[in-house]
């Protein structure tokens, strides 16, 4: 490969080398010493460009589209401060395991603790919160070095992915000149014609990475608990790459039908949504309501859990309060239940074993369903109705007149997304409310999630990236803090050309902090914790070129619709009071209990 100078060599190669072993696409923000890395990822026809201004918008931005597709996007960035901006992105890709490739470029060695400008300790700046970290030779038409650098690369992109995905850091060092001037003599033409200057066909190394996975004889005390139980419980959690990968929605719905099992299904768990769960509620194998009432129904006897912890709070407890084996499912054998209940950790991909599992229920591993497991899941059927039932009350538009409710929105955002479509929403009430008030349907819907980290930073720029993956309509459900924090991340609309419907629910200040003990306390809680802060978001819409628009709480389903046909970006702003909303779920809640102690069907 030729080059004027060994830094534009050293760039080219490295890029060469990624993406000849995958990598799609890259955010970069600008800066002057990660010049290599960015004239050489503009002049590569096979990797998507996208450029962000604001390091940590961009960094959320890329984890967002390697969330959406599963596949490691890269991330390029200045030396210095730049590169810190970058941590609260890689934390989260780290929690959630998202594979994430981040470039850092860096002063040479001889600049470090010199007081030299723009120069910090970048030296394993992320610690344990990557996957694996390397910092990458002087740069040097070398063969040796060179082979090193591609090595290096095909190493980083495989470290990203496996049973335990997740961000790998490479700090990159680059000597003056950065840009593609000529320096006689600094990369001799024959280097063009050496192994490494040419790579290899393929990629340089090859790594071939297999899923975790456990043969029938090893499941046996699964399905020797499966054979006995009474009451057993599928709980799927919030899904990432590795979890998913494999895992067919049918199979789990096949092992539920074989023994009687409800699938208790977080809206971020890929198993709430689609085909799969069908139309017909008496045919019901996918529940969505367990949040508003899972702490009334008798405790199951076997469990079996795959996914992050879940959203639901009830259900925590309630699993946390069982005496039910619980068997874990987890594709890196990690422990991923923070309650510490858990009886059983089988280190396998989820999709193995319910493959697995299907085969040999199918064989006749149990028996049919007996009259106790009709009645445990009749017992599910019967909350689930009168969880919706309650639901469907606080949507009907008088209600909604006469009482504003976020919970509603979450609601009508699911029920009217299009088929199929991205749906991204925040953490704090936002998710808690897909959670309790999204019900389950056939539509075929990714809702996405930043529950790793559970930040409310990089909102907006993670639902954006994860749109720019796809062509399917983008919806991002916000609260108003979290809009705020990551205004910045509104310019990739434009910038990174990507259109979405954008909810806001404002409701001035940290509505979430309204479920704490603290609320009681007043003084502080107001000033230093709901911290209210009248800000108008309207000239948001013209700065960065969206269509802004207040939407009344009876009216939104409407405007949303009306959005969703529409090019461009809207965003639908919708004012709520979070006291009176705090109180409103609540009052739910306490409807559905006194429904099913009624016995109504």
């Amino acid at each position: 490969m030729s080059a004027p100078n060994r830094a534009t060599l050293w760039g080219r190669v490295l890029v060469d080398e990624l993406a000849t072993g995958g990598l799609e696409a890259v955010c970069i923000a600008p800066g002057s010493r990660s010049t290599p890395l960015t004239v050489a990822f503009a002049a590569h026809p096979e990797v998507d460009v996208y450029s962000h201004l604001d390091e940590r918008s961009a960094a959320f931005f890329t984890l967002g589209r390697a969330r959406r597709t599963g596949e490691p996007t890269a991330l390029v960035c200045t030396s210095g401060t730049a590169a810190a901006n970058f941590h609260p992105a890689v934390m989260e890709a780290d929690q959630a395991r998202v594979p994430l490739l981040v470039l850092t470029a860096d002063r040479p060695a001889e600049l470090r603790d010199s007081g030299a400008n723009q120069t910090v300790d970048q030296v394993k700046l992320y610690g344990d919160t990557v996957r694996w970290y390397a910092e990458l030779p002087d740069p040097e038409a070398d063969e040796r070095k060179v082979r090193s650098l591609r090595t290096t690369a095909a190493r980083a992109l495989a470290e990203t992915g496996g049973p335990d995905p997740g961000p790998v850091h490479l700090n990159c060092p680059f000597r003056k000149p950065l840009e593609p001037l000529e320096v006689p003599g600094d990369v001799p033409e024959v280097f063009s014609e050496t192994l490494a200057g040419t790579g290899r066909e393929g990629a340089f190394v090859e790594t071939t990475t297999g899923s975790v996975t456990l043969e029938v004889d090893q499941l046996r005390p699964l399905l020797d608990a499966l054979a006995d139980t009474e009451r057993p419980l599928i709980v799927a959690g919030p899904a990432d790459p590795a979890a998913l990968s494999g895992l067919e929605p049918a199979d789990v719905v096949a092992v539920a039908d074989h023994i009687g099992a409800p699938i208790l299904a977080d809206p971020l768990s890929n198993l709430r949504f689609g085909p799969h769960v069908g139309t017909d509620a008496d045919e019901r194998r996918v529940y969505g309501g367990y949040d508003g009432y899972i702490s009334e129904l008798p405790e199951p006897d076997v469990v079996v859990r795959f996914g992050a912890s879940p959203t639901s709070k009830p259900l925590r407890h309630a699993l946390r309060d069982s005496d039910a084996r619980q068997f874990l499912l987890d594709p890196a054998g990690a422990w991923r239940e923070a309650t510490f209940t858990a009886t059983e950790l089988l280190a396998a991909a989820p999709g193995p074993v319910f493959e697995r599992l299907c085969e040999a229920l199918d064989n006749g591993a149990t028996t049919e369903t007996d009259a106790d497991e009709r009645e445990w899941r009749a017992r599910f059927d019967a909350a689930e109705r009168a969880h919706w039932r309650v639901r469907d009350d606080a949507l009907a538009p008088k209600t909604l007149e006469a009482d504003p409710f976020e919970g509603a929105i979450l609601a009508s955002v699911l029920e009217n997304a299009p088929n199929p479509a991205t749906v991204f929403v925040s953490n704090s009430m936002p998710i808690r409310d897909a959670d309790r008030f999204g019900r389950p349907q056939s539509t075929d819907l990714t809702v996405l999630g930043n529950r790793g980290a559970s930040g409310i930073d990089g909102i907006t720029s993670t639902a954006l990236g994860a749109g720019s993956a796809t062509d399917e309509p983008l919806v991002l459900v916000t609260g108003d803090l979290a809009f705020y924090h990551d205004s910045n991340g509104l310019l990739a609309v434009d910038r990174c050309d990507v259109d979405a419907t954008i909810v806001l629910l404002d409701n001035d200040g940290g509505g979430i902090f309204h479920k704490l003990p603290i609320e009681e306390f007043e003084p502080p809680f107001t000033d230093q914790f709901k911290t209210p802060h009248g800000l108008e978001f309207e000239p948001l819409g013209d700065l960065y070129g969206l269509e802004f628009e207040r939407v009344a709480p009876v009216e939104f389903v409407s405007a949303y619709r009306q959005s969703l046909e529409s090019e461009g970006t809207q965003v639908l702003a919708v004012d709520f009071e979070s006291d009176a909303n705090h109180r409103r779920r609540d009052a739910l809640r306490e409807r559905v209990r006194d429904e099913i102690g009624a016995g109504r069907p």
